[in-house]
């Protein structure tokens, strides 16, 4: 007799069968109910229930099923596994669900982990093989989360009720968000099954190369949303595919196929996938990036530095660029901490005395640039009420370091018997004990030597596919070097829990979940056009939590006051990273500076709480009008850019306030240019904005 497994939990319905066969099908995931489940399956043919299996599993020398081109469906023994058993339990996260898997040729045991966490709509997965044969088995792929039936809500055709939104990303260009149909990107519903795919695929150490480990799938028709995220520093796949005339998702780490990762899993080793959030709500793209920003502030590491949102000044964005010396960072030091800076970090450039691109990774301070050393400027710093920084990239070591003398070849990642160079770096490898002991010396040195408060963590290579050191594959050891840097992140936080250290990797080029889950903060991107960094920062909260996503404002010396007023609005709903020569603004603009700050601290104790949402939708770089809102409570703040184009107005559609009388004002800046109407009947406020690449921020209170 089968046996149906079904789950409702936190707003999440999950339906498994488990058959007369003992394959373990996944009937339904999602926010609404699957109302006659089993009508629905005493509907399904096994051709369609075949589709529906818990996840893919592709062994070295094993057959694939059916026609599948480079997708990743009809694996075996992903076929062929078989249910041993499953715990439904509870942890401290919430309810959690493990499903045991055995493949009786193999024996090579797959258990899917569903972990829950209490107060919301978002699922973590992976899976665990554990070999318990005698022979060595090749893992060619796994699945974290795979799900048939993505598009079955609802009667309407695929083609034209679903709609993929993907966050395409690059340097200084990060957070492009495009809504596409699947016939716009080549999945017309033309057969049952097929060979293609749509895919993103990530390969290499910078994870957010080209896009965001995550999407969001929309089904218009039913007004339902899927939304996933990889929680990875390296290397990951997923893809949507076609078989038993349904629409599969299928998420993973990386793949042999795709990121040149292959394992060999002796008899009773262990091997875990990468771990994905995966979610659903009723609702739309507001809906479900509020569901994984509660999420991702529950996963995250506690500290105070997300409480405190306190502000940080650095020295580098048109500003010094990595050129500091005492003598041009005692008047800026001054001038932050004039305006309310709390922390100021010394970016690149202290540790070398001129050009220091290829030479980096002994970290010790340039006698040139700090005739007095370093330790005079840093307590200068702290002299000024502020915790002094010092910038790093502590995963590289230059081609002409001086350090290179004190290494070995073991100590960096090798392909085809050489090290792996890219822009005049070598690769560290964290799995080395000596590279594990240079980096801790490295931040013990900082902390407690010099007092440093801060780092600003940089990564500004690409390490590629990986090393064939001490790995069955180049994406094995990828992937060991990810693991391995992520222990050693966690060891440096529980040794020094106060310290604030910043994820940066040319800005956001590793913006993902396993480094967030960690770190209380990330740089969001190198874009040194303030009008151009407009969307970026608007679109932030969509992939990070506002209170994590650091937003460079630099007022520049030859700008106006509404340069000014643009630059910190770009900033004043996030995490203020302040930049820009202070020092030599004039009075009127500095003031405006402080101004901002000053009304920052004001509400910052909100931004940990809030939740973001976009009337505009989403930004992008082609936009003429930006919005950006907060919700907390009964309060909304609304950062709105007029960035170019002649409509002096926008409206800008505020449903949840609709039929409210309302309180609005413009909270910074105070005696500009700004007006506005509230529409309560149909819910919309209509903004003027006097000239294109001007800035407001409203704060708006329910009556």
């Amino acid at each position: 007799m089968n046996q149906i497994i079904t789950l409702e939990e936190n707003g999440l319905q999950l339906v498994f069968e488990v058959t007369d066969e003992r394959d373990v099908l996944l009937l339904h995931f999602g926010a609404a109910p699957w109302p006659a489940v089993e009508g629905i399956i005493s509907g399904l043919s096994e051709t369609h229930k075949k589709g529906l299996r818990l996840l893919e599993l592709q062994l070295t020398g094993e057959d694939r099923d059916e026609y599948h081109g480079r997708t990743h469906r009809a694996s075996y023994p992903g076929l062929r596994l078989q249910y041993v058993t499953h715990r439904d339990e509870r942890t401290v996260h919430g309810r959690k669900l493990e499903i045991v898997l055995n493949d009786p040729v193999t024996s090579l045991q797959a258990v899917q982990h569903f972990q829950f966490y209490d107060g919301t709509a978002v699922v973590r997965c992976w899976v665990e093989l554990i070999n318990q044969g005698s022979q060595p088995v090749g893992v060619e792929y796994v699945s974290s989360f795979a799900l048939t039936g993505i598009d079955k809500e609802g009667a309407g055709a695929r083609d034209d009720k679903m709609r993929l939104s993907i966050p395409h990303h690059g340097w200084q260009s990060e957070l492009q968000w495009r809504t596409y149909s699947l016939p716009e990107l080549g999945l017309s519903h033309l057969i049952d099954r097929g060979s293609k795919r749509v895919s993103c695929s990530n390969t290499g150490s910078w994870s957010a190369a080209e896009h965001v480990p995550m999407a969001i799938l929309e089904n218009g028709e039913a007004g339902t949303a899927l939304f996933w995220q990889i929680e990875h520093n390296g290397s990951w796949h997923w893809e949507i595919i076609e078989q038993s005339d349904l629409l599969t998702l299928l998420i993973s780490g990386p793949t042999e196929h795709d990121n040149h990762w292959w394992i060999s899993l002796k008899p009773g080793e262990t091997f875990s996938s990468v771990p994905v959030a995966v979610g659903a709500v009723e609702g739309s793209v507001d809906e479900a990036v509020g569901q994984l920003t509660h999420y991702r502030r529950l996963i995250r590491r506690p500290n105070e530095d997300n409480r405190q949102l306190q502000v940080i000044f650095n020295d580098y964005m048109n500003c010094l660029w990595g050129d500091p010396t005492t003598e041009k960072l005692l008047p800026l030091i001054d001038a932050a901490a004039d305006v309310g800076c709390e922390y100021f970090c010394i970016d690149a450039g202290w540790y070398a005395s001129g050009e220091w691109w290829d030479g980096v990774g002994e970290w010790l301070p340039s006698a040139e640039r700090f005739p007095e050393g370093i330790k005079y400027v840093l307590d200068y710093i702290r002299g000024k009420g502020m915790v002094p920084g010092l910038w790093l990239e502590l995963e590289v070591m230059g081609i002409n370091s001086p350090k290179l003398k004190e290494t070995n070849d073991g100590w960096f990642f090798q392909r085809h018997g050489k090290r792996v160079k890219d822009r005049s770096r070598y690769q560290l490898d964290y799995r080395n004990p000596e590279v594990i002991a240079h980096a801790d010396e490295v931040i013990r040195r900082l902390v407690e030597d010099y007092g440093v408060g801060y780092i600003k963590m940089d990564y500004n290579i690409n390490a590629g596919i990986g090393t064939e050191k001490d790995a069955d594959s180049y994406g094995d050891g990828l992937l060991q070097h990810n693991r391995a840097y992520l222990a050693w992140l966690d060891r440096i936080f529980a040794r020094y829990p106060d310290l604030v250290i910043e994820n940066c990797s040319s800005g956001g080029m590793r913006m993902d979940y396993a480094m967030l889950s960690r770190h209380s903060i990330q740089s969001t991107s190198d874009q040194e056009n303030y009008v151009n960094y407009a969307a970026i920062a608007a679109a932030s909260p969509s992939a990070l939590t506002p209170e994590q996503s650091a937003i460079w404002s630099y007022p520049l010396r030859e700008g106006d006051d509404e340069e000014v007023v643009f630059n910190m609005v770009n900033a004043l709903l996030l995490r203020v990273h302040q930049s820009g020569h202070l020092a030599e603004l004039s009075p009127r603009r500095r003031e405006l500076v402080k101004e901002a700050l000053d009304y920052y601290k004001s509400i910052r104790h909100h931004i940990p709480r809030a939740l973001p949402f976009w009337p505009l939708g989403l930004p992008t770089q082609q936009d003429e009008w930006i919005c950006l809102g907060m919700r907390h409570e009964d309060s909304i703040y609304l950062a709105v850019w007029r960035v170019r184009g002649e409509s002096a107005q926008i409206g800008l559609p505020l449903a949840q306030l609709q039929g409210k009388a309302l309180d609005i004002r413009c909270a910074y800046p105070q005696g500009f240019d700004c007006s506005w109407q509230w529409n309560e009947a149909e819910g919309v406020l209509q903004v003027a904005l006097p000239q294109p690449e001007t800035a407001r921020l409203l704060e708006i209170k329910v009556k």
